[in-house]
């Protein structure tokens, strides 16, 4: 039975700790699924472990539309969220709506998510008045790396950290369904997850948010030179596709592959 807004908010109010994991490709989001992991993650990070770019900010909603569709044809139960990538929402509520509804209706997505706090307010109401629910994300912001120079911890001084939770009061006021708090203190992520009743994902917020979110292929370890301090391997799984490889390569080159069972006179 699919996954729904209401479900994933009976999780806090339950006491339990939501898990929340990325997608990008129909075999991850059916793997993702089966697992049973409520919350699936479109995120615009495909940019950087799928196709390669160094941010999330070249990705368009074309390539976001062409992932999501593979992700919600995998994924039968999690509750699928789409990122709206970088200027796609910014520079009009009109455009936000025309490409929030077709993370809907064409990526069939479940709801949408956008980067920013109170500023966002207005595009929020009006996206979630025309049946689109949202999830915020505040703290660091991938899309606005070149204004905050870099990865770089939000929330640090009690200015950024009373804006932070302002913000996040504020998206709660405007109907979101939960917010992404990433590379904030964690007593700050506490403070904010005690603050509001919708649930808060953590990445990089410590333990105290109501559930986390990780990049599949930073918990597989499929990027080991590469592990942010937030992230935790939980299986070398690029050591065990080495060596599935060199397996095969020395298979075809002494003829042990394909063997007598592995193909048709």
């Amino acid at each position: 039975m699919r996954i729904t807004i209401r479900d994933i908010q009976g999780i806090k109010e339950n006491g339990k700790r939501i898990a929340m994991l990325t997608a990008y490709d129909y075999p991850t989001a059916r793997i993702i699924d089966e697992a049973g992991i409520p919350l699936i993650l479109v995120g615009d990070s495909l940019g950087q472990v799928v196709l390669g770019y160094d941010s999330t900010i070249p990705v368009t909603m074309d390539e976001m539309l062409h992932h999501l569709k593979a992700v919600t044809r995998g994924a039968k139960n999690s509750l699928v969220v789409a990122d709206l990538p970088f200027m796609s929402y910014q520079i009009n509520i009109e455009q936000a709506l025309i490409n929030a509804s077709r993370c809907i209706k064409e990526g069939l997505a479940h709801a949408v998510k956008l980067e920013g706090g109170k500023e966002l307010v207005p595009t929020i109401k009006k996206l979630i008045t025309s049946g689109i629910p949202v999830f915020g994300h505040i703290g660091l912001k991938p899309q606005s790396i070149n204004v905050t120079g870099g990865y770089q911890i939000q929330g640090q001084n009690n200015i950024e950290a009373t804006e932070l939770l302002d913000d996040a009061k504020a998206l709660e006021e405007a109907g979101v369904s939960g917010i992404i708090l990433e590379l904030i203190p964690s007593k700050l992520a506490k403070k904010i997850t005690e603050s509001i009743s919708i649930p808060t994902i953590g990445i990089g917020a410590g333990p105290y948010c109501d559930g986390q979110i990780q990049v599949w292929h930073d918990i597989l370890g499929l990027y080991p030179n590469f592990v942010p301090k937030h992230t935790r391997q939980f299986v070398d799984l690029q050591s065990i596709i080495n060596k599935a490889l060199t397996n095969y390569i020395e298979n075809v080159k002494n003829g042990q592959f394909p063997n007598d069972s592995e193909f048709i006179e």
